[in-house]
């Protein structure tokens, strides 16, 4: 075989492996911008299964208007406000593993039942999921004003430190230290109530273990004490 034919060999062989990677990469773009690839493009809260669970859910309740809404995650949803208030116009908006951003995406359901008062407490799966503490503290305030604008009181609950049984207390505690201070100097400076539940339920920055079941989620002395500190804001406002 002459050198002649081996070079056009090798040139028509080169020219059809150029193809081929062409198309492939014409392909991925075409996938990535007709929404082909959609996991890239779903945030956080929506790679929750509990999240679209309770959506659907929030969508078949015939419950119209409430006094209070207690929004947050997991440590929200896991008690029966009602019965440990002894109220039955307080509705939980808690959903397992939600994150602050997704409490914003859902305030729909919040104003949809026009309550006087909406209790938020979240941020310690935010700051899990590395998001920055300042991007946590700005869709909090978004809540804030949002809540607000629709004529319901907003009620700011400090972020809970994990305890010593918690995988990476000693590194994110911190954080929820820096998470709580802004909220509560923002608070402050915007005269909303805080209450700053670790002043009780953590010593030095740790969750105290006689109040936790886990090191991140409460048990009943934990809630009782919660009850009496979101018990104290209800008499306030003639709840």
């Amino acid at each position: 075989m002459s050198k002649k034919i081996v070079v056009s060999i090798i040139v028509i062989i080169l020219m059809f492996v150029f193809l081929l990677i062409n198309i492939n990469s014409k392909n991925e773009l075409s996938a990535k911008f007709s929404g082909k690839d959609k996991t890239s493009m779903v945030p956080k809260y929506g790679k929750n299964p509990n999240y679209n669970y309770q959506l659907s859910l929030y969508d078949i309740y015939k419950t119209e208007s409430a006094d209070v809404v207690m929004l947050g995650n997991s440590i929200t949803y896991s008690i029966n406000w009602n019965e440990l208030l002894g109220r039955d116009k307080i509705v939980n908006r808690g959903i397992n593993s939600d994150i602050v951003e997704g409490f914003l995406n859902r305030i729909e359901y919040v104003i949809k039942l026009h309550p006087k008062l909406c209790f938020i407490m979240g941020g310690i799966n935010d700051i899990y999921n590395d998001t920055p503490v300042d991007l946590n503290f700005q869709h909090y305030k978004k809540i804030i004003e949002i809540l607000k604008e629709n004529n319901i009181t907003p009620i700011v609950q400090s972020t809970l430190y994990v305890s010593i049984k918690w995988h990476g207390y000693k590194d994110k505690n911190p954080e929820v230290r820096k998470l709580n201070e802004l909220l509560y100097e923002y608070s402050k400076e915007n005269e909303v109530d805080f209450i700053d539940l670790n002043l009780r339920l953590s010593r030095n920055g740790i969750l105290i273990e006689k109040y936790t079941r886990d090191g991140v989620h409460l048990n009943a002395e934990g809630y009782k004490i919660w009850c009496k500190e979101v018990d104290n804001v209800l008499k306030k406002y003639g709840i």
